[in-house]
């Protein structure tokens, strides 16, 4: 019996029910919207799976045995959850929604794009309690047990199967120095540049201890002098708007510091002149309507975000 309940259609615990309720096979019918013939072959499979005595055949009727009584309640029990999961689907109001909502950022996307995605999501979710962290060693394993809802991180950084992630944003990168930088003002190019002090922010996971761009500068012969590497962003714009130092990044950089600007970047390989920015959430969750609207807000935020070129 085991393996027939695994199989067993759940339309046929609503006939069931039905049967129960009426007492009367054509009244079932009708009341499903079915021919007699299905309610028919309904029961005989419901016979099969639990036996012959679930209804005695009466005059006017049928006559419920306890067993199928029993079982049509139990169906009831089983449905209404069931109808309650779908229904919170159709009905999700974010409005309405008073839960928790938890999201793990890498800290530079914190610092640099926090504020602005807290106030689109208090926007949508007035009633919710936020939680904005930076993004930490134990962040993927609260990502696993759900305790993240969301997290926004660089494409790089190395994510298991077990999260579905999805490219928020492609972003030019450029060198970012104070205005009128001396160097910078005049060229770009490596012959100009390779001797400037270079400023970075630390993305753990991808660029700890070496970044992608020092790689380059030794390649092509030359020795980087990295005279800051960082975890904060205001660090980082107050060295470079007050020295000479360079740092490879976005045009967002400019906006947290008028006294910073942008400049072209020297010759990069294609793949090193872009960054991706990812989102992402548990597989098992793609279906779930909070994670939905927090992914569509998450990514309506970026999609509004616009800077001039370079």
């Amino acid at each position: 019996m085991k393996n027939k309940l695994q199989e067993l259609d759940l339309n046929l615990l609503k006939l069931l029910k039905t049967v129960v309720e009426t007492r009367n096979t054509h009244a079932a019918a009708d009341k499903l919207g079915i021919s007699q013939t299905s309610v028919s072959r309904g029961l005989a499979k419901l016979r099969d799976v639990f036996g012959e005595q679930l209804f005695i055949r009466k005059a006017h009727g049928v006559e419920p045995s306890e067993l199928a009584e029993k079982l049509a309640e139990a169906s009831d029990l089983m449905l209404r959850p069931l109808i309650k999961v779908v229904e919170s689907y159709q009905n999700f109001d974010p409005v309405e929604f008073n839960g928790d909502v938890k999201i793990a950022m890498n800290i530079f996307f914190l610092e640099l794009h926090g504020e602005g995605i807290f106030n689109v999501l208090r926007g949508q979710f007035p009633n919710a309690n936020f939680s904005m962290v930076y993004w930490q060693e134990h962040s993927l394993a609260e990502v696993l047990n759900g305790s993240i809802d969301y997290l926004i991180h660089f494409e790089g950084y190395p994510l298991p199967q077990e999260i579905y992630s999805h490219t928020l944003e492609e972003v030019e990168l450029c060198l970012v120095a104070k205005e009128n930088h001396p160097v910078l003002s005049k060229s770009s190019e490596w012959a100009s540049i390779h001797h400037l002090p270079l400023a970075r922010v630390i993305i753990d996971g991808i660029n700890s201890k070496r970044s992608p761009v020092e790689e380059v500068y030794l390649a092509k012969g030359f020795q980087p002098r990295v005279s800051l590497t960082t975890h904060s962003v205001r660090v980082l714009t107050n060295k470079l708007s007050t020295s000479d130092a360079i740092m490879f990044g976005s045009q967002y950089m400019t906006s947290l510091d008028r006294r910073l600007a942008s400049y072209p970047l020297p010759e990069l390989p294609k793949q090193m002149r872009k960054i991706r920015v990812s989102g992402g959430y548990l597989q098992s969750k793609r279906g779930y309507p909070l994670n939905q609207h927090l992914h569509q807000i998450i990514q309506s935020y970026f999609d509004s975000l616009a800077l001039p070129e370079v």
